[in-house]
This record gives C-alpha cells, structure tokens and sequence, in this order.
C-alpha cells in the first residue's frame, strides 16, 4: 500500500470520527436543553394505534415511572435491546414502572401493522406500543435515532434521555436503571 493510499484512509477515519463526535455532541447538548420539561400527552388515541394495550393516557399514568422505547421492527439495535427490556420489566414488574414501546417506523414496509404484529410476537413484547407511523410522537420529543430511550418520572416529567442499543450490564443500562431506581424511590 502506498503513503498516499494510507494517508487517504487515515484522513477518511479521522472524518469520520469528528462528524460522530459532532453527532454526539450537538444531539447531547440538544437533549440537555430539553430535560427536564413535561412529556407531551400521547398523539393516537385510536384502538387502531395501540399493540397489547388500549390508548394510553400519560396523565392517567402519573404516579409511575415511565420508560419510552423509540424502536422500528427493521432495527437490530432496538431488538438487541429487547432482552434488556424484558429484563427490566421482570425486575420491576411489582413497582410503579412501566415501558411503553413507540414504533416509529424508518422505512416505508414498517407503516404495514400486521407486520408489526408479527414482530411483536417474534420479539415477545407484552408492554403496550403506540404506532407512531405519522412521527407526530417522535417529533414532540425530539427523537432522532433508533433506539431511544426517554425516561419520565411519576409527576410526567422526561427526566431524561438516551440514544443507541442498550445491553443488559452495559454502561447505558446501568444509568438507565439507576435513574428509573431514583425515580422509584422520590
């Protein structure tokens, strides 16, 4: 390999890098800005718009702590988080904590509900999910990746958020987990 090929691919790796970190860093700053601020009430509230649940209200739902799972069905991180998820909910399941799933579909063959009813069942997800096929959810929160995670405290305050795939033990769910423990106990 010549000097000139390894100084292109060098150059191209460090490119790479800052735009991540430019990613990161303007997302955080975005996200610090926002937290915290009250959860906008749920955008559907037709049966149609609800998996495993009837529409949700989140003023009905003060007094628990509530985790958003942003999530589309074609996304390997959000499904590699789904054992974390089911992890969580199965610790938790006797205390005032709840996961509410939002699909958010980023491709178009995702809007398709009996496709998203049988990933559903693949993925053994119980907890209720808001269709979100019009992004009027996604939009109000200010998500913009697949998986993201916002978590609201009993008075219906988003507390917090994060972005990317969660693994149970992993740095991310620990600091999820402590978070929602917290809130549990205020």
């Amino acid at each position: 390999m010549t000097t000139r090929k390894k100084w292109e691919i060098l150059l191209h790796w460090l490119a790479v890098l800052l735009i991540n970190l430019f990613i990161l860093y303007t997302g955080s700053a975005l996200a610090a800005k926002q937290m915290p601020r009250p959860a906008p009430e749920f955008t559907h509230q037709d049966s149609d718009a609800w998996l495993n649940s009837k529409p949700l209200s989140l003023d009905r739902l003060r007094g628990k702590v509530i985790l958003l799972d942003f999530w589309t069905f074609d996304c390997w991180n959000c499904y590699r988080s789904f054992p974390w998820l089911h992890d969580l909910e199965s610790r938790l399941n006797n205390r005032a904590f709840m996961v509410i799933g939002v699909h958010t579909p980023e491709f178009e063959h995702e809007r398709n509900k009996s496709k998203l009813e049988e990933k559903v069942s693949i993925y053994q997800l119980r907890h209720p999910i808001m269709i979100d096929n019009d992004f009027s959810y996604w939009n109000l929160l200010g998500s913009r990746y697949w998986p993201s995670f916002f978590v609201i405290d009993k008075r219906g305050v988003i507390r917090a958020s994060y972005i990317g795939q969660t693994e149970q033990n992993s740095a991310q769910a620990k600091k999820i987990e402590w978070l929602v423990e917290s809130l549990l106990a205020e």
